[in-house]
């Protein structure tokens, strides 16, 4: 498995291409579940209610064996348009991510071989120009710290580049902290809290990474 990447998170990036007048319309958004995944496609149909296809793939997950992807054709021939979308996601190893492509027919047919391309480039097209994100599995440690130095310490661990996720109050301040690196978070939160902090393993998480 090569470098995994996501759209960032924020608006999605739409892009459209014409195509023997026909116009098609790419919409890549992040997503995280395949509930999202749906809401997007909804909105697309919502936003253009006029179109006659709003052809559609995602792949959400990141753990190989919790990914699902699924794609549909909405009406065009049978393979040309949700398959040669969801290969195009493949190939280019992204994850978290809808593409949803809105058809205008031009009033010229494009044939199958047509429509793969149609499709698949237009996903291409969207693709680059998405702000995409590295997906990175890090490990995952919680820091107890006492209130009064909560801030300090993590302003501090910011400082040093250290991915601080959360912070929960309770008897003590406790930081969640993840790392691609646990020898160098050990010395980061050892000179942070001049050689008092303790980490706690707490499991794994799947981060972005610019």
């Amino acid at each position: 498995m090569g470098r995994m990447m996501a759209p960032r998170r924020g608006s999605p990036t739409v892009v459209e291409t014409e195509i023997k007048r026909s116009r098609f319309i790419a919409v890549i958004a992040r997503v995280d579940t395949a509930d999202e995944a749906a809401a997007v496609v909804e909105a697309q149909r919502t936003l253009r209610p006029d179109a006659r296809h709003h052809c559609w793939a995602y792949v959400v997950g990141d753990e190989p064996s919790d990914r699902r992807k699924k794609s549909s054709d909405d009406g065009e021939p049978g393979g040309t348009a949700g398959v040669p979308m969801l290969q195009v996601l493949d190939a280019r190893e992204v994850v978290a991510a809808v593409a949803v492509v809105t058809r205008y027919f031009g009033g010229i047919k494009l044939g199958a071989g047509g429509l793969v391309r149609a499709y698949s480039g237009a996903v291409a097209a969207a693709l680059d120009e998405t702000p995409l994100v590295r997906r990175e599995r890090r490990e995952t440690y919680r820091l107890g710290v006492a209130h009064a130095d909560a801030g300090r310490v993590e302003a501090e661990l910011r400082g040093r580049g250290v991915d601080v996720v959360d912070t929960a109050y309770g008897a003590v301040a406790t930081l969640t902290l993840t790392t691609n690196d646990p020898a160098r978070l050990e010395d980061t939160v050892a000179a942070a809290t001049s050689g008092g902090g303790v980490l706690e393993p707490a499991g794994a998480m799947w981060a972005d990474v610019p």
